[in-house]
């Protein structure tokens, strides 16, 4: 039992990752947005109060809890880019290690997530 928590507090570290390949800056994903090229998938793992109070453009709403759900991912592209985000990074980290156990390769996410997205002043969508 000891080793399956030793096994699972790496996997999670390991999801929660700083390296700049994980994350894409702010600036790059408002770029992408704006580009004739198609945008990758942009998941908000947040709840549904902090989605519809504000979330960046084009991102889909699938909760946390939901990133565990198999009806979530099935008809997705396992190969698009996907990336997560939340308001501090712990959610999406843990909602990244259930996309990369359904198959998903290229997934990132927002370099210091919703809080560094809103302090920069990047265009905000509300519901």
């Amino acid at each position: 039992m000891k080793f399956f928590f030793l096994g699972l507090t790496a996997c999670l570290l390991a999801a929660c990752s700083t390296s700049s390949e994980t994350h894409i800056k702010q600036t790059e994903l408002l770029s992408l947005l704006n580009s004739a090229q198609p945008s990758p998938l942009i998941i908000d793992v947040r709840s549904s109060a902090e989605y519809n109070a504000g979330h960046i453009p084009q991102a889909q709403h699938i909760s946390f809890w939901k990133s565990f759900s198999t009806d979530a991912l099935n008809n997705r592209d396992k190969q698009e880019q996907v990336i997560l985000y939340c308001e501090h990074g712990p959610r999406a980290g843990i909602a990244k290690l259930a996309y990369s156990m359904a198959g998903f390769k290229n997934i990132r996410y927002v370099q210091g997530h919703m809080t560094a997205w809103r302090s920069a002043g990047l265009p905000i969508k509300k519901q």
